[in-house]
């Protein structure tokens, strides 16, 4: 809902935002459009004041589902009520990246910002924040306001200063559904570059040069990936995207699509012109929905404005795009996989060689790399290699996404530097461990990577370092683990979303796997012997050396990993028939403390089973043969009297 202040004279800038254009053809008219639509953008880049504010509110998947529609919808009405239309701006993003603080609002050019907000709270922060310009701090991120009621702006959090975003530089900051926001921020301005300036050998070079490894998990060179597929002779070559995110945990690349998806596209058309292709295709899942609908309105007004389709520029080179969605399998996230996915067939990985470079979609010459990789590229031609590989380590350049979760204050989205360590990011970025419990381990890589120990909480974070501890970068999901986790049954759910999704094209997968959560299962259950943990071990390195692809390979990672460096908490299974943590439920019992229990009877009441008995104002006693094991008696206790063991 733009101010009617910022339409310019000549009527360029439309009710909704949108500037009216027709189809760019030079780098003139691109610059044109960039500088009518930095007009919109300013309050919130350069934290202009104009007198009119701009209010962002998240769209992201995870503040929609919170009720951020409501949020958009309060604001509008209220602002309509108070007379602002001319004063105040609604904008729709993608994600800020705190998703544990969703619904999130920020105003602009102040820059504050609300945290778990209300359609309730609306009437309040419209009256006094943007009619006044008192800003309600009881509604604000308690992060933002200092104890002497200064407020700070949310880049000098600790959630986001040690951040440095360059595939997420767009999300949170722009509306995802107008081009002219992105070309405001320098959109289209690298493919404009390549494609009047670069051969398809220079542009292989700068990102050769760069240093950029695949953000898909296997880290391989995309400047050689690219190089492969150029040096391979056929008239016709794709260019395809995996966005297909199946990492339990995982939404960087969803969080991209939803909040950047010209990036994507941008960076796939240049992807295109680099090894002579003229057909991309990207490969999403159908359960992301809003990425979907972001992606499609994205890549009608590329087409709308020439950024794709015929003649480019005026270049000749032409390239188009399209979308095909996933069904949800995660062994389509494997690029052989998805392959055959998008010809119409069951997702099943090919053997290898040829390797896609060479024959890949359709038998042809093919390219795939996944959304955060692509989201750098632009960012690569335009800064240039040395740039980008100034950021990092020696071996592993520029910065990495990672979804943060699990046992966490802040939960969400951090973009770093590659080698910052995983203590700066659980304990500074993070926000540590809540409740004052000890951090455990990290599982990065989802199913395919393993748990790291305290011991390797200062390992700077790069792809060799998380290989030769036992874990791999894996997509960048990255869970948090405290004391309260038992790593056997960590692993076991690893394995079991594996099985589940096992494609079971090969015999080590199909079968390997279901025998290790079998093993597993009977160590949980209190039924395993020491046996069992060398014949699990074997097991792994078996299924490691002979199945067919790389998600196969990579699926004893998790129980690998527990078993090196939590093998005292499998003999405690086995040997002891206990679970340290109390989360084996088979293994564990429940006990009244005597000297605790105040007699309230409140415990016999709510089991369900009838085991806990005694006289009211005496210790009750819990029957262990009766017991189910369900808990329920020390949720309800009020005094701390319960434990279970």
């Amino acid at each position: 809902m733009p101010a009617q202040n910022r339409k310019n004279s000549k009527g360029e800038i439309l009710p909704d935002g949108r500037i009216v254009t027709s189809m760019i053809k030079t780098l003139d008219e691109l610059n044109a459009v960039k500088a009518k639509a930095a007009e919109v953008v300013s309050t919130r880049v350069e934290h202009k004041d104009s007198g009119v504010r701009d209010v962002l509110v998240c769209g992201g998947t995870g503040c929609t589902s919170s009720g951020s529609a409501n949020i958009i919808k309060a604001l509008e009405e209220e602002i309509e009520k108070n007379g602002l239309k001319d004063k105040v701006n609604v904008i729709k993003t993608g994600c800020f990246g705190l998703c544990a603080l969703g619904p999130i609002m920020i105003v602009y050019p102040e820059g504050v910002f609300y945290s778990k907000t209300e359609a309730e709270h609306i009437p309040e922060i419209v009256e006094q924040h943007l009619k006044n310009g008192e800003p309600v701090k009881k509604y604000l991120y308690s992060e933002t306001v200092h104890e002497d009621g200064s407020i700070i702006s949310l880049d000098e959090t600790p959630f986001y200063k040690k951040q440095h975003r360059v595939a997420l530089r767009n999300c949170g900051v722009i509306n995802p559904e107008h081009i002219e926001e992105y070309i405001a921020r320098d959109g289209y301005q690298a493919l404009n570059k390549v494609l009047t300036t670069m051969s398809p050998d220079d542009v292989i070079k700068v990102i050769t040069d760069s240093g950029l490894r695949g953000r898909g998990g296997a880290g391989f060179p995309t400047g050689r990936k690219w190089q492969f597929a150029k040096a391979s002779v056929n008239e016709q070559k794709y260019v395809c995207c995996n966005a297909d995110e199946g990492d339990p945990g995982a939404f960087m690349d969803r969080s991209v699509l939803e909040g950047d998806p010209h990036a994507v596209i941008e960076a796939m058309t240049i992807a295109g012109y680099a090894i002579g292709a003229n057909q991309g295709y990207i490969y999403v899942r159908a359960e992301y929905p809003i990425a979907v609908e972001r992606l499609e309105i994205a890549i009608r007004q590329a087409e709308e404005q020439g950024m794709l389709g015929d003649d480019i520029f005026g270049t000749g080179f032409k390239f188009h795009l399209g979308l095909r969605l996933g069904a949800g399998a995660f062994v389509c996230g494997e690029e052989t996989a998805l392959m055959t996915s998008i010809e119409g067939n069951r997702g099943e990985p090919r053997v290898r060689p040829p390797f896609p470079a060479v024959k890949g979609l359709f038998g042809k010459p093919t390219i795939l790399n996944n959304v955060e990789t692509y989201a750098n590229i632009c960012q690569i031609i335009l800064n240039g290699a040395e740039w980008f590989a100034g950021m990092g380590t020696e071996k592993s350049k520029g910065t990495k996404v990672f979804a943060l979760g699990g046992k966490i204050h802040n939960t969400g989205l951090v973009e770093v530097p590659m080698g910052t360590t995983l203590r700066e990011v659980i304990e500074e970025i993070g926000g540590g461990i809540p409740n004052g419990k000890k951090f455990k381990a990290a599982q990065t890589g989802g199913p395919s990577g393993g748990c790291i120990p305290p011991q390797h909480l200062d390992i700077p974070i790069d792809y060799d370092n998380l290989i030769s501890i036992g874990s791999m970068m894996g997509s960048g999901g990255l869970i948090v683990m405290d004391e309260d986790n038992c790593m056997v049954d960590i692993a076991k759910f690893f394995l079991e979303f594996t099985v589940d999704e096992s494609c079971g094209k090969c015999t080590p997968c199909r079968i390997g796997t279901k025998r290790l959560y079998e093993i597993l299962s009977k160590i949980t259950e209190g039924k395993g012997t020491m046996e069992d943990l060398d014949k699990m071990e074997k097991l792994c390195y078996y299924i490691k050396d002979n199945a067919l692809c790389g998600l196969g390979q990579t699926a004893p990672n998790p129980v690998l990993s527990t078993l090196r460096y939590f093998r005292d908490e499998y003999i405690a299974h086995v040997k002891d028939k206990t679970c340290p943590a109390g989360v084996c439920k088979s293994l564990l019992s429940y006990k009244i403390i005597a000297d605790k229990c105040k007699g309230c009877s409140l415990c016999s009441k709510k089991c369900p089973v009838g085991a806990i008995s005694g006289e009211i104002r005496n210790p009750f006693k819990i029957d262990s043969e009766k017991c189910i094991k369900c808990g329920v008696c020390m949720s309800n206790c009020k005094f701390g009297a319960i434990v279970k063991g």
